[in-house]
């Protein structure tokens, strides 16, 4: 499959003949998102000091996947849980600053201050800098999507 986006053509290969099935704009956001493995493991590397960790033996290698997993599913969940919140799609929510924000929700909570780490994290969201603020060339590069799909 072939699809034209900005004036170059980019290959798709896919099993699924039938565009019933799978359309062209599936197979392009699937593509798109294989890269979530990637970006787990970069973002919890940085976000836990892990990215000079090194580890040669198969058990070690393990552990280590298994814990990035652990840790990006709750980071995933809770920013999620704090979308929902705040009424805001997951793509406005920077992980990192809920990542950061959960130290400051122990802080509240060693205190007596906080009990809900989702309702601390909302209501927190704009001091935390939860929320990224939106990018012309994001908005751009969502309206020229819209159109490109429009048109098929």
């Amino acid at each position: 499959m072939e699809v034209c986006w900005k004036g170059k053509w980019y290959s798709y290969i896919t099993n699924v003949l039938d565009s019933k099935r799978l359309s062209a704009r599936e197979v392009v956001q699937l593509y798109r998102s294989r890269w979530k493995i990637e970006e787990a493991f970069l973002l919890t590397k940085r976000l836990l000091g892990l990215s000079y960790l090194w580890v040669g033996d198969k058990n070690g290698i393990r552990v280590q996947v298994f814990g990035t997993w652990v840790f990006y599913a709750v980071l995933i969940d809770l920013s999620h849980e704090v979308a929902g919140m705040l009424g805001e799609s997951i793509e406005r929510i920077s992980y990192e600053m809920v990542f950061r924000g959960m130290y400051h929700f122990g802080v509240a909570y060693r205190r007596g201050e906080a009990e809900d780490i989702v309702g601390f994290l909302s209501e927190n969201a704009r001091l935390l800098g939860i929320v990224k603020r939106e990018r012309r060339s994001t908005k751009l590069k969502q309206e020229q999507e819209a159109q490109l799909w429009a048109a098929s």
